[in-house]
């Protein structure tokens, strides 16, 4: 694990149905793993992975929510505090592409309406099932006004750019936004010589910071 002191953690959530890839996704990212035979995730895990954006040392803390309906209300506290979004689904089943819709909506209803989303629709190595075309996809996306990528956790396709882009943005945010924060003067002086701003609450309680409130 990277032992470098952070200046940022964001927390980013994986959602959409289940078995659209969501897990592969993240292992492919977080570890450069994939498991074909991988269960459908119950509950919620997280993994974590540091990047460096601007020369700023930033940990994604990568929630990966469980799809199926049952979990639903275990899931929903998890939503609070995130500042971006993977939302999934799977190019060869359009039935998961239809529930984008309600996806962002669970979104929206938990989670600071700013949060960066990515649409992600995975495993484009089933191209000869396709049933949902990029088009659609970057129709959709533009729409909803989100990101749009297409990925693939089993050949690594565009997985480490998805996430990136998530958290590139999630930073330029933080960077525009910074400095209309209003601060008592101890944290003021924190941030002016580089201590780390955490984006959620974590559990030994550092101070809770939105970035994307309007």
């Amino acid at each position: 694990m990277d032992q470098r002191p952070q200046d940022y953690l964001f927390k980013v959530v994986l959602i959409g149905d289940s078995a659209v890839g969501k897990s592969n996704l993240l292992s492919r990212f977080a570890r450069d793993q994939f498991h074909p035979n991988s269960k459908s995730t119950i509950g919620v895990e997280f993994q974590t992975k540091t990047l460096d954006v601007e020369g700023k040392v930033i940990r994604a803390q990568v929630w990966d929510t469980a799809g199926q309906e049952r979990f639903k209300a275990v899931t929903a506290a998890y939503y609070r505090g995130a500042v971006g979004a993977l939302l999934v689904y799977d190019v060869s089943r359009r039935q998961t592409f239809d529930s984008v819709g309600r996806w962002l909506e669970e979104l929206h209803t938990h989670c600071n309406m700013n949060a960066v989303t990515v649409l992600v629709g995975n495993k484009t190595d089933l191209e000869d099932t396709r049933e949902v075309s990029t088009a659609e996809g970057r129709t959709l996306a533009e729409a909803q006004g989100l990101f749009f990528m297409e990925t693939s956790a089993l050949d690594s396709s565009n997985v480490t750019a998805a996430f990136q882009t998530v958290v590139e943005e999630i930073y330029h945010i933080v960077s525009r936004k910074a400095s209309y924060f209003s601060f008592p003067n101890s944290e003021k002086g924190d941030l002016a010589h580089g201590k780390p701003v955490v984006l959620q609450a974590d559990a030994d309680g550092r101070r809770r910071l939105w970035c994307c409130s309007s």
